[in-house]
């Protein structure tokens, strides 16, 4: 696993071993920067489910200001410092090791440009993540959500309420993720 382009083109990243975690396929990965290409320079990301790290640390590479990464797993954290240092992003990263669910409450008051969601499939946290963010005003109208999960159910797992809160930008089916691009319709905010 890599850094694809930009400033860290190239840099080799450390992922935890065993299946704790599930990295993004590197194709997956070119896919989904393909889809927000323009849409990342100068922008503030947050990583709730960061694993790695990869996501953000792409999206740092080629030019996001700064990023939140949040993962609840310590060695996942330790992983993730690990790359920020490899790929020499240290300053611009702030990393928390806890549940997303206790993070984005004390996120209130700061809003991001793009936020990634690539949780443990089985879990299903999805739903649970787009409330949050919702409820304690981290979003703004252009925000774009990546979401990856096993399926295009998962994303809203059936809660209509939620689903008409976001605009479905793309989807697409890329191996055995199911990437969902959203943003949150601006009644909502």
């Amino acid at each position: 696993m890599r850094i694809i382009t930009g400033s860290a083109r190239g840099t080799k990243l450390l992922t935890l071993s065993g299946d704790a975690t599930r990295p993004t396929a590197e194709r997956t990965k070119e896919a989904v920067f393909s889809m927000i290409q323009f849409d990342i320079e100068g922008r503030r990301v947050l990583d709730l489910f960061a694993g790695s790290g990869q996501l953000s640390l792409e999206a740092l590479s080629r030019g996001a200001s700064d990023a939140v990464l949040c993962d609840s797993s310590k060695d996942a954290a330790e992983i993730i410092k690990k790359n920020t240092e490899r790929t020499r992003m240290t300053d611009r990263v702030k990393l928390f090791s806890c549940d997303y669910l206790k993070l984005v409450p004390r996120l209130a008051g700061n809003q991001f440009d793009l936020v990634f969601l690539d949780p443990p499939y089985a879990l299903k946290l999805i739903p649970s993540a787009l409330s949050s963010m919702l409820s304690n005003g981290i979003l703004k109208s252009t925000t774009i959500i990546v979401c990856e999960s096993a399926n295009a159910e998962d994303v809203f797992c059936g809660n209509a309420e939620l689903e008409n809160s976001f605009e479905v930008k793309k989807q697409a089916k890329y191996g055995a993720a199911f990437v969902t691009l959203l943003q949150p319709k601006e009644d909502v905010l």
